[in-house]
């Protein structure tokens, strides 16, 4: 029971990690944008929202904890938006291909907050930001003590409850609202939509810049609450990113979806650690090796159950990946 609950504990706020960077690409992507730039992003927010607190409780006389969190989370989302402002730009002004473009994304946020990482640590291995993790870890008073049940469910900080509202808001907001469904419909066909009067090029911006923004708060959700505040030069984020890219498409464009999908991500790309005490017997390496591909496996085999079914409802929307030509109209 102690490995279960261990296994539950370590899985949330991992798939928390995965899941603001799936919502904000299902976002971005029910306007017919597909960023492949998600793990740069969420580099780009994750080294914008401790940068910042670093530099603010290491300069500031009495440094805040309310301020500290409010000015970590303008900045990662400001950055966030201007990576995917870039992008943007690329795409739907200049028409640039998406694929290459979300690609060389990643390798540009990677390589700025690694590049300005390296000020930062100044000859460390790491540096921390002590406020900002006792801020963004801080569990719900009371209710996080009540035994088996608080820890499953409310030992967490507030951004994970934050990411099941937002995923609700999401859900709401793209089936429920008006510009929520003109959204849907430049995905799918931006000819009809522009002809309807529907702004195709303010949707695309505007979705694919708040789009970058909620990918953006999970970078800095791992480095300021799951990473204990501390910034390291390692790959973790861009597989994290990657990881929630193969979310979108294990959740077929669905937000809703994503909370149990990213909460079962979690749990399976843990069940390497987990698996020996489940199983009463140690697991060679290559086999651990093997387990940490389940997620990117179940993703393969979602997307060719889908393919063959071809259910409407479970299909990327028709016009994804595809630049906008209104001459063409």
């Amino acid at each position: 029971m102690s490995n279960l609950i261990a296994w539950i504990i370590r899985a949330v706020p991992f798939g928390t990690i995965i899941m603001y960077g799936a919502m904000g690409e299902i976002l971005t992507e029910k306007s017919g944008n597909l960023n492949l730039g998600v793990p740069g992003i969420m580099y780009l927010g994750g080294f914008a929202g401790f940068a910042s607190a670093f530099y603010y409780e290491n300069n500031a006389a009495a440094p805040n904890a309310f301020v500290c969190v409010l000015l970590s989370f303008v900045c990662c989302v400001a950055a966030s938006m201007l990576g995917g402002l870039i992008y943007s730009f690329l795409t739907i002004t200049l028409r640039a291909n998406q694929n290459v473009t979300g690609l060389a994304l990643t390798t540009f946020g990677m390589g700025i907050a690694n590049f300005f990482g390296v000020f930062i640590l100044n000859g460390k291995s790491y540096t921390a930001a002590p406020l900002a993790n006792s801020a963004y870890a801080h569990k719900i008073p009371f209710l996080s003590g009540l035994g088996v049940v608080g820890q499953t469910v409310f030992g967490y900080g507030f951004l994970v409850y934050g990411a099941i509202v937002l995923a609700v808001a999401l859900h709401i907001f793209l089936n429920r609202t008006r510009a929520g469904l003109n959204l849907r419909a430049v995905g799918e066909n931006p000819a009809t939509a522009d002809a309807a009067g529907i702004s195709v090029t303010r949707y695309k911006y505007l979705a694919t810049c708040i789009g970058a923004g909620i990918s953006g708060i999970g970078g800095m959700y791992y480095v300021l609450d799951y990473n204990s505040g501390i910034w390291a030069t390692t790959g973790q984020i861009e597989a994290l990113g990657w990881l929630a890219v193969a979310l979108v498409i294990f959740t077929t464009w669905r937000p809703l979806n994503a909370i149990w999908g990213a909460y079962l991500f979690g749990m399976l790309y843990w069940l390497y650690q987990f698996l020996p005490s489940l199983l009463g017997f140690t697991v060679a390496s290559y086999v651990t090796d093997l387990i940490q591909m389940v997620p990117y496996v179940v993703t393969i085999v979602v997307l060719i159950i889908s393919s063959l079914h071809r259910k409407k409802e479970n299909q990327p929307p028709a016009h994804l990946g595809l630049a906008y030509f209104r001459e063409e109209r």
